[in-house]
């Protein structure tokens, strides 16, 4: 039986016969993108290169990516969806196109050499065509040459067949999909790839990037066309290995059993599920050594969020005691040799998760305790709004209220608390719309004026406050830059304003940015910063330099000459987690 590990293997060597790089998982914090707080699939630490940018490892990549994706977290608990996953792809850029895509494809799913999948049983769909692409035939045509009969091509609309952008703008195109005849019956007459019913299985998506989405909402042709693919690991060798969902796979059984045998209340499967996948997610996300830990705002936000709803669920389970850094050992030992990271980052993993633990254990205890006040005050009675500002004010789940609800014979309207609650998401969205308008692919001349500036900024700090700085994390936007890096105590105003003048001085002194490609070796050897590990490096990296002041391995968008930048200004400096320190800073003009 193929394990999950040798699936990921079997492809990587199946590209790299076929002249791909390849290349690691970037991280699961982009670095430059605020648009979205994590990766959320293959595409999107790619996205400079998809709009032309030249890539150092060359046009043709493949690659391992770490994903979360919070969209379906409210479907966690079922067969198949996940908060964090992992997502094998194959890239042109600019080389490439329909034929060899889909015909690699082919032959991947289907040759003994592989996967050796029946090929009577593959279907595929295409996209439809409508107003702003036309129907894909081509792609359709190459199918059929490829052996798949016509009866087997479907044809269906952009909800199904379109891929992207990572954001409100950037490069997208129509997709053609990969589906295996489970062996199930058909659900109705109109069973086909897309339904839900579980007879089709989707196992690969061909994306062909050949439009730019512009902020007007226009698709426009793109120069370069891009083939981006994604195969998810999980789902993948679910169906490989004939299992009938992820986590009976190697990739969560050890977790699952632990569950199980800490569970008093037996059932529950669902339970069982979110709490393997959520402390799967939580563990790689403070593996990332970004300093993102559990926090009321952005990704500490949501690491919060998948702690808490797996504390919840070990009490609906009936579990005592803290269990959840004892799922993370779980999940460390199985991950440890490919995910190295994991390893380097486990006591910070286990303390943060111990921490959010006991703080939201007393949560639910105030909680608990202030349910009973309101019930006493409204005379056996307990509102949709009040429900709402238990949540809101003490962080109590609405699940935990409902329960405590009917074990008093009472009902919340679910519906009404929907509504509160929307009401307050309307309140919160308005004040973040600015803060997430920009994006990867948005390297418009402001966003890489202060990508540059990051690089002087880091240099600067190292000056100042020495060489321990290492770059945690960067967040930018076309008015500010957010930079985190490793310090342990406040930064005096006094070093705040030496820092400031190295960089404004830099600035001034009109200094090319150069860029070069090399091994990471070489790069290192010439005393490149690169903070980073991972179990395959690219043949070559990107360094740029800024002769005097700052010589770094980097992917992003950069200005040409410092003289362009403008007046650097620091707004802020302060804490994010234990030995994190945050500096926000502008340029003026």
């Amino acid at each position: 039986m193929i394990t999950a590990k040798q699936l990921v293997e079997k492809y990587l060597k199946f590209f790299k016969e076929k002249g791909h790089a390849i290349i690691p998982s970037a991280s699961l914090i982009p670095e430059h993108d605020p648009t979205v707080l994590f990766t959320t699939a293959g595409m999107h630490p790619l996205v400079p290169y998809l709009m032309g940018q030249p890539h150092p490892s060359g046009k043709l990549l493949t690659d391992n990516q770490k994903c979360v994706r919070t969209g379906d977290i409210d479907s966690v608990g079922d067969a198949s969806h996940l908060t964090f996953f992992f997502m094998l792809g194959n890239w042109s850029l600019g080389d490439y196109f329909k034929k060899e895509a889909i015909s690699w494809s082919y032959e991947f799913l289907t040759s003994k050499k592989w996967l050796g999948l029946d090929a009577k049983r593959l279907s595929v769909s295409c996209f439809a065509g409508d107003k702003d692409a036309p129907k894909d035939t081509e792609s359709a045509g190459i199918w059929e040459s490829c052996g798949i009969p016509k009866e087997r091509i479907y044809f269906l609309p952009k909800e199904d067949n379109w891929w992207g952008p990572a954001g409100k703008t950037g490069p997208c195109g129509p997709d053609t999909e990969m589906f295996y005849d489970t062996g199930k019956e058909k659900c109705g007459k109109n069973c086909k790839p897309g339904c839900s019913c579980g007879k089709y299985f989707e196992i690969w998506n061909d994306v062909f990037m050949q439009f730019n989405k512009t902020a007007e909402g226009k698709f426009e042709l793109l120069k370069q066309k891009n083939v981006d693919t994604g195969m998810g690991v999980e789902r993948t060798i679910t169906m490989l290995q004939g299992k009938a969902t992820v986590y009976e796979t190697e990739m969560f059984l050890p977790a699952m059993n632990e569950i199980s045998r800490l569970a008093k209340n037996r059932g529950l499967d669902a339970s069982k599920r979110i709490i393997a996948d959520h402390l799967r997610a939580a563990s790689f996300i403070l593996s990332e050594g970004k300093g993102i830990v559990p926090g009321n705002v952005e990704q500490g936000y949501i690491l919060r969020r998948l702690i808490r709803r797996a504390v919840r669920h070990g009490k609906l389970l009936g579990i005592e005691g803290k269990f959840c850094s004892r799922m993370a050992k779980i999940f460390v030992e199985i991950y440890k040799e490919e995910w190295q990271q994991l390893k380097k980052e486990e006591k910070t993993i286990y303390a943060e998760l111990d921490k959010e633990e006991e703080k939201f254990s007393k949560v639910l205890t105030a909680g608990t305790k202030e349910f009973e006040k309101l019930f006493r005050q409204n005379n056996g009675k307990i509102t949709a709004k009040e429900a709402f500002l238990l949540f809101q004010s003490a962080g109590f789940p609405l699940e935990m209220t409902i329960e405590l609800a009917k074990e008093k014979g009472l009902s919340i309207d679910k519906s009404a608390f929907e509504k509160e609650f929307e009401k307050h998401q309307s309140l919160s969205r308005k004040g973040s719309e600015q803060k997430f308008k920009s994006g990867l692919q948005d390297n418009s001349i402001e966003t890489t004026k202060l990508h540059t500036a990051t690089h002087l900024l880091h240099a600067a700090l190292r000056k100042v406050l020495g060489a321990h700085v290492q770059q945690k994390g960067s967040n930018i936007t076309p008015e500010r830059l957010r930079f985190d890096f490793s310090h342990t105590d406040k930064v005096a105003d006094v070093q705040i304003k030496e820092v400031e003048k190295i960089v404004n001085e830099a600035i001034q002194k009109k200094i090319p940015v150069q860029r070069e490609e090399m091994s990471l070796e070489e790069a290192r050897r010439q005393g490149a910063l690169a903070f980073f590990d991972s179990k395959y490096v690219p043949d070559k990296v990107s360094v740029y330099t800024i002769a005097g002041f700052s010589k770094e391995v980097c992917a992003g968008p950069h200005a040409k000459n410092t003289s362009e930048l403008g007046k650097f200004r620091i707004l802020k400096e302060e804490a994010v987690s234990a030995g994190v320190r945050r500096i926000k800073a502008v340029l003026e003009k």
